[in-house]
């Protein structure tokens, strides 16, 4: 095999040499041949999975995120790249500064869409605003509390816990008393927990916050676009979300921004935060947020995600916040009913605290959750979920947002649902 393989690239190279003139084709071929040879030395043949088409089946995403991207959308993210420092790309992020200020309802200048996940957003918040040392409070009722606070402490924080039970929410009064206790910088508390479905009361805590000199960070991606929130307000210092929610981008994106309070805190640190490429003082000149001439290079922006969450925020701009909030409860009013009238029990008892985006249900006596939602996905190619983190085992959840609020999708989750209760097994009850 080798003698054959040397031989047909000894006649490459004679064939490309005598296309050649003169000299200059006599020095040509043994480069060539030395080129060749390089080329078909490659031992780990090509992969039999990358040599067949893409393809992905189509799913009724009816789980906690992602959800379903509209095809405006989608189109969005379809246009042709342009350069991530190109002056038409710096106009598209200024547009997205601009519906995040929106949605947000805030006037914050330091208003940008962090380059990945709300992961990214939430450790962005943590690594500006806090250095090693300093005292972190965290509300923990759920698993993004849990994300925070593990977050902290990796980067050298003192992290002190409220806990409650997955559901259970936390009053301002307990709040300042844990605020008095531990002198934070920061208190962290998640607006939307949408692993257990709740929707947690914001009003009060901003202030707060201001009367003992600490920061307030608040977590919406589950809530942002389907609940009421107001930055400004609601004296919120960092508020994040993320894309791929009731704002129906793909996922990829996270909207994030800081008030002149942690602006203050953020840009006068003894310590450089833990991670670069979250650092908002290389990321606030990226955006156009620090007043220099020049937007410099810090890394390559996710340029078709920005154009889909362009477009999403200008799809709630058109609708009107007001109008998504108030569909979004109407939905999930709708499901409420249905849901109770399958027998099942809803995991908030209070509707008002209930999560209009992503409804928890008590996993129904006697079932196994799992086999219920592998009956669904099967035969009705939906997806609904079980609990995450302290809410595993405890509940089943739904979630309606955006481009999926709607009554007709409510009623295909009953009948899937219903369909479920009856096929699937049931153990006997002693």
């Amino acid at each position: 095999m080798q003698r054959a393989l040397f031989s047909r690239s000894a006649l490459l190279a004679q064939q490309a040499a005598a296309a050649l003139d003169g000299p200059l084709a006599a020095r040509s071929a043994p480069l060539l041949l030395r080129l060749d040879r390089s080329m078909s030395s490659v031992s780990i043949p090509p992969p039999a999975c990358m040599l067949r088409p893409l393809e992905t089946p189509l799913r009724y995403l009816f789980g906690p995120g992602p959800s379903n991207v509209p095809p405006r959308i989608l189109a969005a993210q379809g246009r042709p790249i342009i350069g991530h420092l190109h002056p038409e790309m710096y106009e598209i992020m200024n547009d997205i500064k601009r519906g995040i200020q929106y949605i947000f309802q805030t006037e914050n200048n330091m208003t940008i869409a962090m380059s990945g996940s709300g992961h990214a957003a939430m450790e962005c918040a943590v690594f500006n605003t806090v250095e090693p040392g300093e005292s972190v409070l965290v509300g923990v009722n759920g698993i993004w509390g849990e994300r925070v606070a593990e977050i902290a402490e990796r980067m050298g924080a003192n992290v002190h816990r409220m806990v409650k039970a997955p559901g259970g929410y936390f009053s301002n009064k307990e709040i300042e008393q844990a605020v008095e206790k531990h002198k934070p910088v920061l208190f962290f508390l998640t607006h939307g927990e949408s692993s257990a479905g709740l929707c947690h009361p914001v009003d009060g805590i901003g202030d707060i916050c201001r009367k003992h000199n600490c920061l307030f960070l608040v977590d919406t991606v589950a809530s942002l676009g389907a609940a009421p929130i107001f930055m400004d307000k609601q004296n919120i210092d960092i508020l994040y979300t993320g894309s791929q929610k009731a704002l129906n981008a793909p996922p990829g994106t996270a909207p994030i921004s800081f008030n002149d309070r942690a602006c203050h805190k953020m840009f006068n640190r003894k310590t450089k935060p833990v991670s670069y490429l979250f650092d908002m003082t290389c990321l606030s000149n990226y955006w156009g947020c620090d007043g220099q001439p020049a937007r410099l290079y810090h890394h390559t922006g996710p340029v078709s995600g920005f154009f889909a969450l362009r477009e999403s925020l200008a799809i709630v701009a058109e609708k009107g916040l007001e109008e998504s909030w108030k569909k979004h409860k109407e939905v999930a009013a709708y499901l409420y009913r249905g849901l109770e009238d399958l027998g099942l029990k809803l995991f908030i008892p209070d509707m008002d605290l209930r999560l209009p985006s992503v409804t928890t249900i008590a996993i129904p006596e006697g079932y196994n959750w799992r086999e219920l939602l592998a009956y669904i996905m099967k035969h009705h190619q939906m997806e609904m979920t079980g609990g995450l983190g302290p809410s595993m085992d405890m509940v089943m959840r739904i979630g309606l947002m955006g481009y999926n609020c709607e009554k007709t999708n409510a009623d295909m989750a009953l009948r899937a649902l219903a369909d479920a209760l009856k096929n699937c097994k049931r153990a006997r009850l002693n």
